[in-house]
């Protein structure tokens, strides 16, 4: 049964008000069209510098890593799937890696050291001078990736750090940082995506030709 059907066994579901229902989706995609505005009128500056450092580390054969937690270690999976796949055009794969997709290493690193190391230690064993680690936190304050994006600018690799408003102690770290200019996790989640595949459009096109 939909969202307005009733519930088999004990009591009934409410029928929900549909006009309400219907204001509270409009509500939801006015503040997701309001972050992306703003988004557009703070962040466009920020945004091509990120492409210009990833397609400059691309092109001269450095790798792209990712990471972040929850919705955030989806996000680093998905752009590293578009780049080592394809995003729009066919050419050759680009090389990055999630730091999130290893259940063995998440596993034996947390078990063995804790989830704060669990980042940490795969920036210590991958990254090198001139490759470009990625960390994704709403908050900025992500202990495991902050961590990370520490060590990887210690070994000379290019830092993006992607949070909210606020930034965190990433704004500090990274080299890079993209500020969502929200406060809400949903709508910075949002933006990260659509600039996620911005870039992965432009590095593509710069890159690949």
């Amino acid at each position: 049964m939909g969202i307005a059907g009733k519930r088999k066994g004990r009591g009934k579901l409410a029928k929900p008000d549909m006009a309400a229902m219907q204001a509270r989706i409009a509500q939801e995609l006015r503040e997701s069209i309001n972050a992306k505005t703003a988004l557009m009128r703070e962040c466009v500056p920020t945004i091509y510098e990120i492409a210009d450092r990833m397609a400059t580390a691309l092109s001269a054969g450095h790798a792209v890593y990712l990471m972040g937690n929850g919705g955030s270690a989806a996000d680093a999976q998905h752009i590293a799937g578009e780049l080592v796949g394809r995003f729009k055009k066919e050419r050759k794969a680009l090389p990055a890696v999630a730091f999130t997709t290893d259940t063995s290493i998440l596993t034996s690193i947390g078990n063995d050291y804790g989830f704060d190391e669990c980042f940490v230690r795969q920036v210590e064993a991958l990254a090198k001078p001139g490759d470009v680690v990625v960390g994704f936190s709403t908050s900025g304050n992500s202990v495991n990736v902050v961590k990370a994006l520490e060590l990887a600018r210690k070994l000379g690799a290019v830092t993006v750090g992607f949070t909210g408003a606020d930034g965190g102690k990433l704004k500090t770290i990274a080299d890079v940082c993209l500020r969502v200019p929200s406060t809400d996790t949903p709508r910075i989640q949002e933006c990260h995506i659509t600039v996620a595949h911005i870039l992965c459009g432009l590095v593509e096109e710069a890159v690949c030709g």
